[in-house]
């Protein structure tokens, strides 16, 4: 996001906080509010537009998407999104995106309260893997014909009781609501955002065995190290590596598999 939306989206973020810290506050049904005000503006361009034209006095922007959320949602999420269209926005699409940032963050604040935010992590990524592991299950949660009924009731049946109560809401909400992006990418930010709740970057580490909890709390020492931020690991055994590990970091791959030495040793050979 540029300088604006960058500018408003920290304010709103900060805004979440000081709610999601009360108490009294119902944070999951907070959330659910700000997906259904997400998928209305991301609906109702229009709309969308006008609660983020420039040239609008921002005080008239909060009355009007007051008189239209009153009643239909709680206060707090009213007074939230009215403090939103306050802001200045780059792009109208920044106020929907944000939105999104902020109802995900919400659930993934209600998993942190109740003890389960390290699940959620965990529990994002292993759905990653089966999705990438079946093409039939992909071709189903992704396919546009099919109903957001149809979907949901594919996702209760594979999560239902079986992963935290957030987890299922936030894979729900990608795949009934994708706004575009793929169902990889989707599950790809949930996780940094999931990571970002504590300050801690995310490393996919692939080894061609499960690793003992000492090789994973030194694996995690040496990268927070590297990285100077502690580290969420996300595990993946693949036997086709021989041994050894690979570890990537958003865009950088440390690599130290056999396969890749062998690799290496062949290209050194041919030339």
């Amino acid at each position: 996001m540029n300088g604006a939306s960058r500018e408003a989206l920290a304010a709103a973020r900060e805004r979440l906080d000081a709610l999601t810290d009360n108490t009294s506050v119902d944070v999951a049904k907070l959330a659910g509010e700000l997906a259904a005000v997400t998928a209305l503006l991301d609906r109702e361009v229009s709309l969308r537009r006008v609660l983020t034209d420039p040239a609008q006095a921002g005080e008239a922007k909060a009355e009007l998407a007051t008189r239209l959320l009153s009643g239909q949602v709680g206060g707090e999420t009213v007074d939230l999104v009215s403090g939103m269209v306050r802001s200045r926005w780059s792009y109208s699409r920044d106020l929907v995106d944000s939105l999104e940032e902020l109802a995900n963050t919400a659930d993934l604040t209600a998993a942190q309260k109740a003890g389960s935010l390290d699940d959620v992590e965990d529990e994002l990524f292993r759905f990653g893997r089966i999705v990438a592991s079946s093409t039939e299950l992909r071709a189903a949660l992704t396919d546009r014909a099919a109903t957001v009924s149809a979907k949901v009731e594919l996702l209760r049946g594979l999560l239902g009781g079986k992963t935290v109560p957030a987890t299922e809401r936030l894979v729900v909400r990608l795949v009934t609501q994708p706004r575009g992006r793929s169902l990889e990418a989707g599950l790809e930010s949930l996780s940094k955002l999931a990571a970002g709740r504590r300050d801690r970057m995310v490393a996919v580490v692939t080894s061609a065995a499960p690793l003992s909890d000492q090789q994973k709390q030194r694996l995690g020492a040496v990268l927070a190290k590297l990285y100077g931020r502690q580290m969420h690991l996300n595990l993946d055994v693949d036997p086709t590596v021989l041994g050894g590990i690979s570890v990537r970091v958003g865009d950088e791959v440390i690599n130290g598999t056999v396969v890749n030495r062998l690799d290496e040793a062949a290209r050194r050979l041919a030339g």
